[in-house]
């Protein structure tokens, strides 16, 4: 009986140590195996799968792309915004600055009869304005950029008295009227700086200005013919340009030493040129006044293209 219990025992114990066993048995081989590969990193954090991770990120990125039109990916969202909105502050600084400058340039006109065209009329206007006077750091020819915005000026003052109605006036008028008419209203405009004139020609002689100067002259020239009812495109519109353009800088300099009330003298002088110059016997003339003329403008002397002009007049 005790050999039966001590047998039953044994039989228990094999039991026990088969039902432990099992699990382990069937594990080992899964974990051990060399067919089964390397064995996987965590059983309790699994690694989260490839797409989910790509996701996460994507959707955030469209839901900034939905409030900003300038990206259709988190990156690009976060990249493109910050860039767009520093172009369009760019942009808009830029309009804004110049816009700055004109109004200081506009400003700046009255102080050029008391400080000449200079950089000091500049920062007068600039603090008239309520600018800082460091603005005045950003023109690069700063007296230059004052007497073409002064040119420019003009002529627009001009082109818009023409076509408010001083333009049907001159139609009533014979043509070297007409042209003497506007010859006259652009020197006016010369009037209030007449002191400080020879300086504004000082600066447009420059080299670096020079160019500039030219082309705004011929172009005054072309809107003075157009104005006065000239349509043609033959070879006379060069010469008429030409003739015109010795006679307004001629006049322009005589005007300098006119000290007649109102420039009386010189209006005279404009008509007289003009009529002359409508006499086409007398165009190579005034072609070569217009060489004389811009040579003055370039550092010869004022009194000697007078005495030139005075000495064909006396002719």
């Amino acid at each position: 009986m005790a050999s039966s219990l001590a047998a039953r025992r044994l039989l228990s114990r094999a039991a026990a140590a088969r039902r432990l066993a099992l699990p382990l048995a069937s594990i080992a081989p899964r974990r051990f195996s060399a067919d089964a590969g390397p064995p996987p990193p965590s059983q309790t954090l699994p690694p989260p799968p490839p797409q989910p991770v790509a996701e996460t990120p994507r959707s955030e990125g469209a839901g900034a792309s939905s409030s900003s039109s300038t990206a259709t990916g988190a990156g690009g969202a976060h990249r493109s915004s910050p860039g767009a909105a520093a172009g369009a502050r760019r942009q808009g600084r830029g309009a804004g600055y110049e816009e700055e400058q004109e109004k200081v340039l506009c400003a700046s006109l009255l102080h050029v009869p008391r400080m000449g065209w200079s950089e000091s009329a500049m920062v007068a206007g600039a603090r008239d304005v309520g600018i800082s006077p460091a603005i005045v750091g950003a023109f690069p020819r700063k007296e230059a950029a004052l007497v073409e915005f002064f040119m420019d000026d003009c002529l627009q003052q001009l082109m818009d008295r023409v076509d408010a109605g001083e333009g049907e006036q001159l139609k009533n008028l014979k043509l070297s009227e007409r042209l003497s008419k506007l010859v006259r209203m652009r020197l006016e405009m010369q009037a209030p700086y007449i002191s400080k004139w020879p300086q504004a020609l000082s600066i447009q002689s420059q080299p670096a200005n020079v160019s500039t100067s030219l082309k705004q002259r011929a172009v005054l020239v072309d809107e003075i013919w157009h104005a006065a009812g000239d349509v043609g495109s033959d070879i006379d519109w060069y010469v008429k340009r030409t003739v015109l353009g010795g006679i307004y800088s001629t006049s322009e300099v005589y005007m300098l030493t006119d000290n007649s009330p109102d420039f009386r003298d010189t209006w005279t002088f404009v008509n007289r040129r003009i009529k002359d110059a409508l006499d086409f016997q007398k165009t190579f003339q005034e072609a070569a006044y217009l060489a004389e003329a811009v040579g003055a403008g370039m550092g010869g002397t004022v009194q000697g293209v007078l005495n030139r002009v005075f000495q064909n007049r006396g002719s």
